[in-house]
């Protein structure tokens, strides 16, 4: 059978076509390739230009069908939520540091102790908010306005994630697991991937400068954010990020297959991750 059927069933409907491919099962041991003059002599086109138009008219059909399906996903909204939280700590960043800057130029005596962490920002932004100019001041409650809109954001998407990957959020919690779907590309992916792929993720840079320069490779990536992995013992922390990145990777099938909380497998798999963290101590 090729692309636009075959005996009495052919078309060029894209419509029909793209059924037609989704159900075809083609032996590939005796399938020959198709030539534009076998459409031709069944009346379907009336020429090799005619003939590309139409396969291309199909093939397109069925990308914007799989486009479509993939924006149904139940993970896409968590998605864009993460993604666009993760822009706007860009952009707060940024804009801090810009403002900070700004404001150093018109007050030398400025102490600079407060620049590169958050909390001398969540300090800084009500002072300069208060003593700055007046361009500064606008600034800076724009500012502390967006960071206010980002903390309800990860709140959303905390809850959202816990009903959407369940067995993930009640691994690391809701916005890690989160921002790990979000870096592999979507649930299915992070389905099909392997834990020691999980462990790296967020670490490509370190990852790619062993393979070039043989330097230490990482031990993990955003798994860093979890307190599992961050208070874990410097000696051990290899070891739990790789177990718990093995413990993701059946929780994202879980997720993904089930959609539910398996709540024996969460309780035996942070059991395990306790004993590994108690045996290396």
């Amino acid at each position: 059978m090729y692309w636009y059927g075959s005996g009495t069933d052919i078309s060029t409907d894209p419509a029909e076509v793209a059924a037609r491919i989704r159900t075809a099962k083609t032996d590939m041991t005796k399938y020959v390739p198709c030539d534009w003059k076998q459409a031709q002599q069944l009346g379907l086109v009336k020429n090799r230009h005619d003939y590309i138009e139409t396969l291309c008219r199909s093939t397109i059909h069925m990308s914007e069908e799989g486009i479509a399906a993939c924006s149904q996903e139940k993970d896409v909204e968590l998605l864009q939520m993460v993604r666009t939280l993760d822009e706007m700590d860009t952009v707060i960043n940024l804009l801090t540091e810009r403002l900070i800057d700004w404001y150093i130029s018109i007050t030398p005596a400025f102490s600079r102790k407060y620049r590169g962490s958050a909390a001398g920002a969540a300090k800084l932004l009500p002072m300069i908010g208060k003593n700055g100019t007046e361009s500064m001041k606008k600034i800076a409650r724009e500012i502390l306005s967006m960071s206010n809109a980002r903390t309800n954001l990860m709140k959303e998407v905390s809850r959202i994630a816990v009903s959407v990957i369940p067995n993930m959020s009640a691994l690391v919690g809701g916005l890690v697991a989160a921002r790990l779907v979000s870096r592999t590309g979507s649930l299915a992916a992070a389905a099909k991937m392997p834990g020691s792929s999980m462990q790296v993720i967020g670490a490509e840079g370190a990852l790619f400068s062993h393979i070039r320069t043989g330097s230490p490779s990482p031990k993990h990536g955003i798994m860093f954010q979890h307190r599992r992995v961050h208070n874990a013992p410097r000696e051990v922390r290899g070891h739990v990020a790789r177990a718990l990145a093995a413990k993701l990777v059946i929780a994202a099938r879980l997720d993904y297959y089930r959609g539910e909380l398996d709540a024996k497998f969460v309780d035996e798999a942070n059991a395990k991750i306790d004993r590994l963290m108690e045996a290396e101590k």
